[in-house]
This record gives C-alpha cells, sequence and structure tokens, in this order.
C-alpha cells in the first residue's frame, strides 16, 4: 500500500478532491431534517490511502455501511432535507469534538491508522476547516434557515453498527440514541417496539453523551430541536434491498411518530 509521507501544507483538498458536503432534498418539506456523519468512506488525494489496506477501508472502521442508501431513500420518502459528509471518519470524525483523541485516531478497532500518527498542529487544523468545520457549517446554515422562516425543525442523526464487537454478537436491530432530551426517542421506541420482528436498543449499541458525541449535542440539543440518533444494524442494511426495506420502515414509523409531535405541538 502507498504511504503519502509528504510534509504537511495549509490546503488539504485540492483537485480531484470531491466537497465534504453532500445534499439530498433541500427543498423538502418535512420537519425532519436528517443528517449523516459518516455517510461516505473518501481520502483527500494528498493523504493516500492513510497507510491502511483497501479491505481495512471498507469496514466499519472508516464509515457507516450501508447508512448511505438508507438515508438518500429515507429522505426522498419523508420530503426530508438530508446533509451528509463524504469523507472517511478516519480522517476525521465529523461526529467527535476536535479535541477528542477520536476525532482523528491513530488507532480504529485494532487496525493502525500510520498516517495520522504524529500529523502537526497545521495538519490537523486542514482536516478540521477543510472537512469538519464546512460540514457542520452547513448543518448551522440550514437550522438557521428553517428557525429563520418558523419551519419545525426535528433533527435525525443516522448510523449503522456492526453486528459483533470485540467478539460480542449484538442482538439489536435498530437502537434509539439521546444524551439529555428523551422526547422523541421515546415517541420513536414506543413505534419500533410494535413491529413485532425487531429487537430494540434503548441507547444501545451506543449512548449519545456530551464528551464523546457532537452532531447531537451541538445541533440538537444547544439549537433546542427535538432530536434522536439512530443506528441500524450493518448486516440489515449492506445491499441494496435492506437499505429499501429500512426506508420504507423508517419512512412508515415517522409519518406516525410526527402525527404524536403535531398533537404535542412539538413541530
Amino acid at each position: 500500500m502507498a504511504l503519502d509521507t509528504a510534509g504537511a501544507t495549509d490546503q488539504l483538498l485540492g483537485e480531484g478532491d470531491i466537497p465534504p458536503v453532500h445534499e439530498v432534498n433541500a427543498e423538502g418539506a418535512s420537519p425532519f431534517l436528517l443528517i449523516s456523519d459518516h455517510h461516505g468512506r473518501a481520502l483527500p488525494r494528498a493523504l493516500g490511502d492513510l497507510g491502511v489496506a483497501e479491505g481495512e477501508l471498507q469496514r466499519h472502521i472508516a464509515w457507516d455501511i450501508g447508512i448511505a442508501g438508507v438515508a438518500e431513500r429515507l429522505a426522498k420518502m419523508l420530503g426530508a432535507h438530508l446533509v451528509a459528509q463524504r469523507y472517511s471518519r478516519l480522517v476525521i470524525d465529523c461526529n467527535r469534538p476536535p479535541g477528542a483523541a477520536s476525532s482523528i485516531p491513530m488507532i480504529s478497532e485494532a487496525t493502525s491508522i500510520p498516517r495520522n500518527e504524529g500529523i502537526s498542529e497545521h495538519e490537523r487544523e486542514a482536516r478540521r476547516r477543510e472537512i469538519f468545520e464546512p460540514y457542520h457549517h452547513s448543518i448551522d446554515a440550514v437550522i438557521n434557515q428553517r428557525l429563520h422562516d418558523r419551519r419545525p425543525t426535528v433533527l435525525v442523526s443516522l448510523h449503522s453498527f456492526t453486528p459483533v464487537y470485540a467478539g460480542v454478537a449484538r442482538p439489536w436491530h435498530i437502537g434509539a440514541l439521546y444524551n439529555h432530551d428523551k422526547v422523541l426517542p421515546h415517541l420513536l421506541l414506543k413505534h419500533l417496539r410494535l413491529e413485532s420482528d425487531l429487537v430494540v436498543g434503548d441507547n444501545e449499541p451506543y449512548a449519545v453523551s456530551d464528551l464523546t458525541d457532537y452532531t447531537i449535542p451541538v445541533h440538537g440539543e444547544a439549537r433546542g430541536l427535538v432530536n434522536t440518533g439512530i443506528e441500524i444494524r450493518q448486516d440489515l442494511i449492506a445491499d441494496q434491498s435492506g437499505q429499501q426495506q429500512w426506508a420504507e420502515r423508517l419512512a412508515r414509523i415517522f409519518a406516525e411518530v410526527e402525527v404524536e409531535l403535531r398533537a404535542k405541538r412539538l413541530v
């Protein structure tokens, strides 16, 4: 594998690199604003392959497998705006506070990331400036415009998780995640549990916190928006058929949840 050891420059992204932000259905009228922090696994050309084998770059350590297909289908079914981030979380994790050690990981699970070792503060800043900040500024701008237009806004952060972690099988098909605000997660949990074929996680397999997460604490709770995180098990959405089925299921459930949110005058 090729390992780019060139010195850091003031600019990370250049010719041939895609923009970090991907939006779908920006004119969507739904109150749901969909967010996908780990949508893609692109790598800036300047960073080569990060010193990581291609097989590793296709794993969960690099992105949330299957969530892109679910998120884009769900946005269209709900008529909802989706804001997504295209670069691999191994470059910079857009759902981690920039100062956290996991923001630019030197090791992910058991895989070392050689190109992330010993990088300068200039390179860290370039990754923040050119990937992390444009993405989160885009989310801010969308929320600001919606609030200006007095449009109801419910933030839903979409993720996927591995069926097995550290040798332990995870039984959940889907989980609703939350930090301080539990209104939408509890509504969502209620509707998910009505699906007889699902094992549903309540803040499983992860729980949101101010120390380990960014999107929900900053764009959801700090802005006073009703919000939830969703985690779907990756083996269920690894192909287009699974992505379509889960998008259809979630579109139906969110339509039901929206009725309850309106009854509570939350949208």
